[in-house]
């Protein structure tokens, strides 16, 4: 079993090593290719990616993620490029290519067709002399590259070269263009990230199902607000005469004025409530109203806009797809 381990650790420190030795080796053409992909990308134009067998996995993977982060991308086979899919290319777009000896017969057969059309081509392969590199704008060289496990033949530290590098191109275009989170989310709307990206606003409960009282109202009327309150958060915004947040009672203040049995029901929610509560702001993201309660060990926090004025909730369970997201 030992032996197990031991032996797959070192394939894996083998392929860090040359992922490694990759990124100490990255030069102008590294940048080259982030501008040129800009460029593109700003206009009207696509990145689309190629590659056959293993790479063209690793090219499925990197269009993915350039499509993620706000980069038009799509995957085409060159195989079927060469039975009719060409027409997917046009003078605006641009062909990012995955070959680890740049000789594939695939891609070497619809070069001349790219060409052609006039787009740009940018190569991710071994040898700067191949064909491929020769016929593209910018070369990406993997270097002489060892691949691991016991026969050295089946592409893996090549292909996780490829991966990283693609990554690195697409993280770079990133940084560059500026894309921010809330693009980020417009991209990934669906499942526990895109809620976890979500603004607060997009999620809290307003309105009937937000538990808003006056620092004045008597406490039992305040109980009973709560429990009319849809959604039953078990909560109440206590505010002042106007509108500023104050305060909040929720169902562990009520707990606590049992347990010291105070004569509490008839008094201003004012003397009870807790004070300076823990608040996010309308334009904060679900991920950081789940920060604050994993902080304070806390099940709600009040949303509240630049004048200090609660306009909405958020309770722990409205985060329950987020919290497994970020954990």
């Amino acid at each position: 079993m030992s032996e197990t381990l031991d032996y797959a650790k070192n394939i894996m420190l083998e392929e860090a090593k040359a992922v490694e030795a990759l990124a100490n080796e990255l030069t102008t053409s590294f940048s080259n290719a982030v501008d040129l992909i800009s460029e593109v990308s700003s206009g009207c134009g696509h990145i689309i990616v190629s590659g056959m067998g293993k790479a063209g996995f690793v090219g499925m993977k990197i269009s993915a993620t350039l499509a993620s982060v706000g980069i038009p991308s799509f995957f085409l086979n060159p195989a079927e490029a060469a039975h009719g899919d060409l027409g997917r290319y046009t003078k605006h777009d641009l062909a990012l290519i995955f070959s680890f000896s740049g000789e594939t017969e695939e891609v070497l057969r619809v070069l001349p067709l790219i060409r052609h059309l006039k787009c740009p081509i940018i190569s991710v392969t071994a040898s700067p002399e191949s064909n491929l590199a020769k016929a593209s704008d910018v070369v990406l060289t993997l270097g002489n590259v060892k691949e691991a496990g016991p026969l050295g033949l089946a592409p893996t530290t090549s292909t996780t070269m490829m991966l990283a590098l693609g990554d690195a191109l697409a993280m770079t275009l990133v940084k560059v263009k500026g894309f921010s989170k809330e693009e980020f989310a417009f991209f990934h709307s669906g499942g526990s990230l895109g809620r976890a990206l979500k603004p607060v606003s997009a999620i809290m409960r307003c309105d009937d199902m937000h538990c808003v009282v006056n620092k004045s109202e008597i406490t039992r009327h305040v109980l009973e607000m709560m429990t009319a309150t849809k959604g039953r958060p078990g909560e109440a915004t206590v505010v002042d005469d106007d509108g500023k947040l104050f305060g909040v009672f929720t169902d562990g203040n009520f707990r606590r004025c049992l347990t010291e049995k105070m004569d509490f029901l008839d008094k201003p929610i004012s003397e009870v409530a807790t004070r300076q509560p823990k608040t996010v702001k309308i334009t904060d993201y679900a991920s950081d109203a789940l920060q604050l309660m994993g902080t304070y060990k806390i099940d709600q926090v009040i949303v509240i806009n630049e004048e200090n004025e609660p306009v909405g909730l958020i309770d722990i369970q409205d985060l329950i797809e987020v919290k497994s997201f970020v954990s």
